[in-house]
């Protein structure tokens, strides 16, 4: 009688084997090259017949550029001359735009809804108070959340917190990492009760700052001015935080509350300073004596995030452009419908090369669908890792049935989701072509373009009796309540962008979508950061 002896496996050689292989199946699909595209060229340059609308809407189209550039400026401005000279000499602080220069690769970032605030009933707050966007830290694309504590001195307002909670939305969708710039005095109390209880108010910043945490989407925040109440949290919920001395502070209750409880009087350094902060409470990692050396230190730590980029991603200007379209982009401004009793062609002016690829152009001639290609990133509807981007014009279509079955299928399409409205956007057409209802990834307006329940000048089909002072008034009422510029000063869109600058935005939004693919792990914690 006799026995074998099997040889004992080794776990970790194991381990190690099959990490080799998972390591080398993604280097492989990573330089697999995609087929090459051999879309038809979109030649339709303009007919003479199409001159006259084409010269309207390029009226429309300057006024309504006239409108952004003045808007533009205004925001530009942030809360004025005298609040940002109280923030640059008085309290020796950067401005926002300035701490987004040493924080970012360039000044080429996509900035999220920079009119919200504006003609709200409470007043101006000027882009909400607070900076979002995303652009490229040691070539990463990130979510940057900046106060700027020049509006109101950086209380958060309900448009604030808005604009926060979608910043950390598009972080999620898209899985980038965040960056938190925090400068900010809390809420305006006297508009507590729409800031704070309801589900999606104050409170859920916290909630998604946990979830994001436990999605593994890195976050890192940068305390460079005031830190109060509630956004003390900010910081401390963060997988990594740094601090700037003498400038940046986090307490729950201030100088004049403490002294209000308990008639201590206590500087706001001495009471939640960096150095506290850093050598005592643990609330913060990096202590820095200036903001350039934070912002330096918030750069090193987004370099060490478990994200491997390929080599040419690595490096921004190697990104390759595509294929420029035949007609330039300058022409989509006589392009943008002023009305919708005549279509001029949009696509062959945002597409590489021109080049489009129609699908069932025989059917359903109100829509049209296809492939092509921006910036060799591909788009078209419903195929595997493949992103859709919506045009909303303006769709007549009493087909209720079929509007509903499109309906299930934008709202259940798993793949990535762009929207642009160009024309008008007026009710069942923002369901059925992807409006912010149906949570598209990214959502922009052309500055003509139009968003309401039915479109200006339809007022008479809403009410119950021929009553021509109500039409009337409900008509102006719409005519205001469906610019471009209502809308994103509400936070209905991501931003209104001019039409030249579509290809580029859409690039970039393209771009920004695929970098997901590069994280090296995605499976859920079970537990979150806590900082004892």
């Amino acid at each position: 009688h006799s026995t074998s002896r099997k040889k004992k496996s080794n776990p970790r050689h194991w381990s190690q084997r099959k990490t080799t292989e998972t390591e080398e199946k993604s280097r492989l699909k990573r330089n697999r090259k995609a087929l090459r595209s051999a879309f038809p060229v979109l030649e339709r340059p303009l007919q003479p017949i199409q001159r006259h609308v084409y010269e309207a809407n390029l009226r429309n189209s300057s006024a309504c550029q006239r409108k952004y550039t003045e808007l533009k400026e205004k925001v530009m401005r942030g809360g004025g001359e005298n609040a940002i000279a109280r923030h640059t000499q008085r309290n020796k602080k950067l401005l926002v735009r300035e701490r987004l220069s040493l924080l970012l690769d360039d000044d080429d970032f996509l900035e999220l809804s920079p009119f919200a605030g504006l003609g709200l009933p409470y007043g101006d707050i000027p882009s909400a108070g607070c900076l979002t966007g995303v652009g490229r830290i040691n070539g990463l694309w990130c979510v940057f959340i900046a106060n700027d504590a020049t509006v109101k001195g950086g209380t958060a307002y309900p448009i604030t917190v808005k604009k926060q909670l979608r910043a950390q939305e598009v972080a999620i969708q898209n899985r980038l990492p965040c960056v938190y710039l925090v400068d900010s005095g809390g809420a305006f109390l006297p508009l507590q009760s729409e800031i704070f209880p309801d589900k999606n108010q104050g409170g859920r910043t916290f909630y998604n700052e946990a979830i994001m945490s436990a999605m593994k989407i890195p976050q890192v925040a940068l305390v460079c001015g005031s830190c109060t109440a509630g956004g003390a949290y900010v910081p401390t919920m963060a997988e990594e935080a740094v601090m700037v001395h003498r400038i940046g502070t986090i307490f729950l209750g201030g100088p004049p509350l403490v002294k209000a409880a308990t008639g201590e009087e206590v500087s706001p350094e001495d009471l939640g300073g960096a150095r506290l902060h850093a050598e005592v409470s643990g609330c913060v990692d990096h202590f820095a004596w200036e903001e350039k050396e934070a912002f330096d230190q918030t750069r090193n730590i987004i370099s060490t995030l478990n994200f491997q980029l390929p080599e040419e991603e690595e490096d921004t200007a190697k990104r390759r452009a595509g294929e420029e379209p035949l007609h330039s982009s300058e022409e989509l401004l006589g392009l943008a419908p002023q009305n919708y009793s005549h279509t001029l062609d949009i696509v062959s002016r945002l597409t590489d090369g021109s080049r489009f690829q129609e699908f069932k152009a025989r059917y359903g001639t109100t829509l049209i669908t296809g492939f092509a290609d921006i910036s060799n990133l591909h788009w078209h509807s419903f195929k595997t890792d493949i992103s859709v981007l919506f045009f909303q014009a303006e769709m007549n279509s009493n087909r209720l049935k079929a509007q509903g079955s499109m309906m299930s299928a934008v709202a259940c399409a798993s793949v990535p989701k762009i929207t642009v409205v160009i024309g008008g956007c007026h009710g069942a057409e923002s369901y059925a072509m992807c409006g912010r209802a149906f949570d598209p990834n990214f959502l922009f307006l052309w500055p003509n373009a139009r968003v309401s329940l039915t479109a200006p000048g339809h007022a008479g089909s809403l009410l119950l009796a021929d009553n021509d002072h109500e039409e009337q008034k409900l008509d102006k009422m719409l005519e205001e309540e469906s610019s471009a510029f209502f809308s994103s000063g509400r936070m209905w869109d991501d931003g209104v962008i001019l039409p030249q600058e579509t290809r580029k935005v859409l690039r970039d939004t393209l771009d920004i979508i695929k970098q997901q693919r590069y994280q090296v792990s995605t499976e859920k914690r079970r537990s979150v950061v806590i900082r004892m």
